[in-house]
C-alpha cells in the first residue's frame, strides 16, 4: 500500500518513508492511498482470535509490498503484549476498554506499534532515528517504556516548566546519560512554548534530514494505523452476540479514533456509524447532519498541519471528500452540555458500576441523544473508553462521590521525575543537544 498527502495525491510514498519522514513537504498529512477488501477475513475471526493476530494480518494488508507476512506478524507480536477488552454491559450496550496497557493510556497501542515498526525498518536499513516530541507526561511515559532497550532509536522529549514541572513516568535507566534512549529536556516556558520549538525545528527540512527526526504523536501515520485495529477486534467479539447494527460512541479527541474507525470501514468492517460529541470543528447542520467547519477553507489555502499538536481533522476531511455521503451516514455528532455529561457519568456508575471519565461520559451522553437511531433493529452501542478512569480521579470523585482504584501501572506513569539539569528555551539549544546524541 502507498501513502499519499492530504494536499497532493501525486506525493505518494511507501510505509517506510511515511513513518521515517512523517511530514509531507506540502504541509499535509499522510493517509492510505487505498485499502484491500478484508471482509472474508474479518468475518472469519472470533473471540479466540488475539489482538496481535488481528494486528499482524491487518499490518500485512497495509504494508504487504514492503514486509513479508513473517515480519508483519513479528511487529504485531512484539508490539502487543496487551490487548483491548470488550465487555457486555446489557443487551444493547458494550464497552471497549483501551486502557489495559503498560501506562493505562490508549496511546500505548499506537506508540508500541510505531516503535516496533520503526525498529524493523531501521534494522533493515541499518540506520537510526530520533523522536522529537513535546509532552505533558502521558506520551513521554509511554515512549520511554516502549523504546527501552531499542538499539537504533532515541527520543528527545520536551516538557514545560510552567505552570508546573510535568516530567513523570520516567526511570533513571531511561536517561541517555545513564545509557538509556531518552533525552528529557525541560523548557523554560509553557506547553505552547514546547510546541513552538518543535514546529520551528520540523520546519527546517535540513535539520530533519540531518538528525533523522520523526514524531511519536498522531502526525505520524505509523502511530495512527494501529488504532484501526480496535474495531475488527471488537467485531470479532461482537459477531456472535448481536444481530443488528453496530455503532461506536467515542470522545472525538484529536479525531484519530474516528479516522481510524473509517479506515476499518474501508477494509470492509461491518459498522453502521460513529457517535461523538460536537466540537468547535465538528458540528451538526440544521438538518442534523455532520459538517466539518474547517472545510469552508480549501486545504491549499491553509497553514501547514501542526506537527507539535496534531489534529486529524484534515485526514477526516480527506476520507469524506472521496465520498461526501459518508459524512452524513457514518459520523453522528450530538451537542452535549455539562449537565448531560454529569448525568451520564452518574448513570453509568449507578446503573452499571462503571467509573467513567469526562470524555467517556460525554460519548455516552451523545449516544443517548441519538437513541432514535440506535434503538432500531436491535442495534448495539460500543462505548469506547480510552484511558484508565483512575487518570481522572478528581472529576469522577466530584461527580459521583467515589473514585476508582489506581493500578500500579498508572501510578508509575504519573510518578514525578526530577532531572536537576539546566532548562532550555530556544530551538537552537535543542539543536545543540541533538548534536550530542
Amino acid at each position: 500500500m502507498k501513502f499519499i498527502s492530504t494536499r497532493n495525491e501525486e506525493n505518494s510514498v511507501n510505509f517506510e518513508k511515511a513513518v521515517l519522514d512523517c511530514l509531507p513537504s506540502d504541509g499535509g498529512l499522510y493517509v492510505p492511498e487505498d485499502s484491500d477488501d478484508l471482509r472474508k477475513w474479518i468475518l472469519y475471526t472470533n473471540e479466540k482470535t488475539t489482538f496481535s493476530s488481528i494486528s499482524g494480518a491487518l499490518t500485512s494488508a497495509f504494508i504487504n509490498e514492503e514486509f513479508s507476512p513473517i515480519i508483519c506478524e513479528s511487529i504485531a507480536t512484539n508490539a502487543f503484549t496487551f490487548e483491548p477488552r470488550l465487555n457486555k454491559i446489557d443487551e444493547k450496550l458494550f464497552t471497549l476498554e483501551l486502557f489495559h496497557t503498560p501506562t493505562g493510556s490508549h496511546k500505548d497501542f499506537g506508540i508500541s506499534y510505531l516503535i516496533n515498526s520503526l525498529e524493523a525498518i531501521l534494522t533493515l536499513k541499518e540506520t537510526d532515528a530520533i523522536f522529537l516530541d513535546a509532552t505533558l507526561g502521558e506520551l513521554g511515559a509511554s515512549v520511554a517504556k516502549t523504546i527501552r532497550g531499542k538499539k537504533r532509536m532515541k527520543a528527545v522529549l520536551l516538557y514545560p516548566t510552567k505552570p508546573c514541572r510535568m516530567i513523570r513516568g520516567l526511570e533513571e535507566e531511561d536517561f541517555i546519560w545513564n545509557g538509556g534512549n531518552v533525552l528529557p529536556i525541560e523548557i523554560d516556558g509553557t506547553e505552547a512554548d514546547c510546541h513552538q520549538i518543535v514546529r520551528e525545528i520540523f520546519a527546517d527540512r535540513k535539520l530533519v534530514e540531518k538528525f533523522h527526526l520523526t514524531m511519536a504523536n498522531t502526525t505520524n501515520i505509523g502511530r495512527l494505523i494501529p488504532q484501526s485495529f480496535f474495531y475488527p477486534f471488537a467485531f470479532s467479539r461482537l459477531k456472535n452476540q448481536i444481530c443488528g447494527d453496530i455503532f461506536y460512541a467515542m470522545a472525538p479527541g484529536n479525531y484519530s479514533n474516528l479516522v481510524a474507525g473509517l479506515y476499518s470501514w474501508k477494509l470492509a468492517l461491518p459498522v453502521n456509524g460513529f457517535i461523538c460529541p460536537t466540537t468547535n470543528e465538528l458540528q451538526v447542520d440544521p438538518q442534523g447532519n455532520c459538517e466539518i467547519m474547517d472545510s469552508i477553507v480549501d486545504v491549499h489555502d491553509r497553514k501547514p498541519c501542526d506537527p507539535a499538536s496534531p489534529s486529524n481533522l484534515e485526514r477526516l476531511e480527506y476520507v469524506f471528500n472521496a465520498n461526501s455521503l459518508m459524512l452524513k451516514h457514518f459520523i453522528y455528532p450530538s451537542e452535549v452540555s455539562e449537565r448531560e455529561t454529569t448525568e451520564a457519568c452518574q448513570e453509568l456508575f449507578m446503573k452499571y458500576k462503571i467509573f467513567a471519565d469526562k470524555p467517556t461520559s460525554q460519548a455516552y451522553a451523545a449516544a443517548k441523544k441519538r437513541a432514535e437511531m440506535t434503538e432500531e433493529d436491535e442495534a448495539a452501542v460500543v462505548l469506547v473508553m480510552r484511558d484508565h478512569p483512575a487518570m481522572s480521579i478528581d472529576f469522577i470523585r466530584h461527580t459521583i462521590g467515589e473514585a476508582p482504584e489506581m493500578p500500579e501501572s498508572v501510578r508509575n506513569a504519573f510518578k514525578p521525575t526530577s532531572l536537576n539539569r539546566p532548562t532550555a528555551k530556544t530551538p537552537a539549544e535543542i539543536v545543540e543537544m541533538l548534536q550530542t546524541i
